[in-house]
């Protein structure tokens, strides 16, 4: 995991705080499946956060590509 993109990185939580969020990397178990609204505000952040929708038993994680990389790819 040291080749993150994300590692040592911090965010704004937004949303009207100003409490900072470290990331936290984890090993993925399970293939979440989300809902987003791509909406973003004036200064280009999103409008609103992702909502979990549901657990894709269907999918192992050893089958999603890791951000960035070409999911067409062998």
């Amino acid at each position: 995991m040291s080749a993150h993109p994300w590692k040592g990185w911090t965010f704004s939580a937004g949303w009207g705080t100003q409490r900072t969020l470290e990331v936290v990397l984890v090993e993925p178990q399970v293939v979440p499946e989300v809902a987003v609204d791509v909406a973003r505000d004036g200064a280009g952040r999103f409008r609103h956060p992702a909502r979990p929708h549901r657990i894709r038993t269907d999918i192992d994680v050893t089958q999603v590509p890791l951000f960035g990389e070409d999911p067409a790819a062998p």
